[in-house]
């Protein structure tokens, strides 16, 4: 009989987990899919592109969230159970208060492992395959992107003037001005063009204009009455380097021993291709294996909720107070990191300080439930 009531406490918290984690996580997505048109409408990928990139954020994105809806699932079922008279199921069929809270705490243990699988291995491979098949898409709007009368800079060291645009694809009064090494710099003018696309990308096809190279000895023209100009030798706005957050955990675990001693130096730095600060590095490790352990003082600050009598006239401020201060936990959670790179001494406690939460606060809790070591 325990048996059945503690799977269907666990199916109830699962089911709202994924309900909330659901409809939280698409929310953002939204919000977060808005912020990334400029896929799209500024550096002229198209609709797929910017279709697959974005789905490839919501692991990123239900990772972010996951103490947050955990924390407010263990909430609200353990609330709905206490107010609805559900949790007199468990008293009267001999389950213990510790009990119960041992069983929760034991169950947080998934969403801890659910949370470091994410971190370690499913976020950073998903957001470093975001980034690489957006540096390898096309720019499928690149055309679109030319509008009449505006100065475009679509692509690096290149700006680009239209005075008037065709449907028909046909361009006049062309301007294009590019930004070369060493200073130097080519404007080109052109009376009509066209942009055409090849194997390689779109490329300006030029008539009847001029090419301006300009340097420290002066300038130099040339007439032309057709020419091509490659745009595919350019490379766009997006970004090529790799952030933190998308190299592989095995990289950043890599550099923590080979430069343990210099951890927390801001100048001492890791990496061939990209090379990251080893400060960084150490936050970066930080947040992806020590944060999730939160999860269980979470667990056991929802836990708190079945401890205090329903008649008793503070139950709705100590729940209130529960829910803050689970809160503050989550914030606290978020940006502990930050305190690592301080003394050796401040370094080591926030380090073990998730460990000593949850003794301090279980050890509240044996207290406060009257416990007896039987029910351990």
């Amino acid at each position: 009989m325990n048996k059945l009531i503690f799977r269907k406490l666990s199916f109830d918290i699962l089911s709202f987990f994924l309900l909330s984690s659901v409809a939280i996580t698409s929310i953002i997505w939204v919000i977060q899919g808005v912020n990334l048109l400029d896929i799209v409408t500024e550096k002229g990928h198209a609709i797929s592109v910017y279709f697959f990139y974005s789905v490839l954020n919501i692991p990123k994105i239900f990772s972010k969230l996951l103490i947050f809806t955990y924390f407010l699932t263990l909430f609200v079922v353990l609330h709905r159970y206490e107010e609805n008279n559900e949790i007199l199921v468990f008293w009267t069929n001999g389950i213990k208060k510790i009990s119960f809270i041992n069983f929760i705490a034991k169950f947080s243990f998934l969403f801890v492992l659910i949370q470091l699988v994410m971190n370690i291995l499913i976020v950073p491979y998903t957001q470093n395959l975001a980034q690489q098949y957006l540096n390898n898409s096309s720019m499928e709007f690149f055309p679109k992107l030319i509008q009449e009368k505006k100065f475009s800079n679509v692509m690096q060291n290149l700006t680009i003037f239209v005075e008037e645009s065709n449907k028909d694809g046909k361009l006049k009064g062309i301007y294009i001005k590019e930004q070369m090494k060493n200073d130097e710099k080519k404007i080109i003018i052109a009376n009509k063009g066209m942009l055409f696309k090849d194997e390689k990308g779109f490329n300006f096809k030029l008539l009847d204009g001029k090419i301006t190279n300009i340097n420290k000895n002066g300038n130099f023209n040339i007439g032309f009455q057709e020419t091509t100009y490659e745009l595919s030798k350019f490379n766009s706005k997006t970004r090529k380097t790799s952030k933190l957050n998308e190299m592989n955990t095995s990289f950043l675990i890599f550099c923590m021993e080979k430069f343990i001693d210099t951890r927390k130096h801001g100048d001492s730095r890791c990496g061939k291709d990209n090379s990251f600060a080893l400060l960084d590095i150490y936050e970066e490790t930080f947040k992806r294996l020590i944060n999730p352990i939160y999860i269980i003082i979470l667990s056991l600050v929802s836990s708190l909720i079945i401890l205090k009598s329903k008649m008793n006239l503070f139950q709705n401020y100590f729940k209130s107070f529960l829910f803050i201060l689970g809160f503050i936990i989550i914030l606290f959670s978020e940006l502990s990191y930050k305190f690592i790179s301080s003394t050796l001494e401040i370094e080591i406690f926030f380090l073990v300080l998730p460990l000593i939460s949850i003794i301090l606060f279980y050890f509240y809790i044996l207290i406060k439930s009257k416990f007896n070591l039987k029910y351990l």
